[in-house]
């Protein structure tokens, strides 16, 4: 059964970038363009891990992750952020929310992110 991953990311270059590279790896990878459409896509597919973007339209990553966290399905689902922003500019509700990793998009290709989804969803 592969692992499921879900990327919620609204730069369609980078989402499909991940996407080809995590199906390539054997995922079974669902794909989102804002943090309203991830949750929709999240509570259907159920996936093990999310990466998710944090700046986004309509609902950003933040509130996704805060809604995500009230669910009982969403609770304990690992979460890697995915974004630009500098470790001072994230959130502390970000950070309160039970999260796996913080990877800065600029700095790790996606062979990278995928070792580290790899490790992270290995515990």
């Amino acid at each position: 059964m592969a692992i499921k991953v879900a990327i919620i990311e609204d730069d369609q270059a980078i989402s499909q970038m991940y996407r080809i590279k995590f199906e390539a790896e054997g995922y079974d990878v669902e794909t989102a363009e804002n943090g309203k459409v991830g949750l929709a896509v999240c509570e259907k597919m159920k996936p093990e891990i999310i990466l998710l973007d944090l700046m986004m339209p309509e609902m950003n990553g933040d509130e996704m992750l805060e809604k995500l966290r009230q669910t009982d399905w969403g609770k304990s689902i690992k979460v890697v952020i995915l974004t630009n922003m500098g470790e001072q500019e994230i959130p502390a509700s970000v950070k309160s929310q039970n999260v796996s990793a913080v990877i800065l998009k600029a700095d790790m290709t996606p062979r990278q992110v995928a070792e580290l989804v790899k490790k992270t969803i290995d515990g």
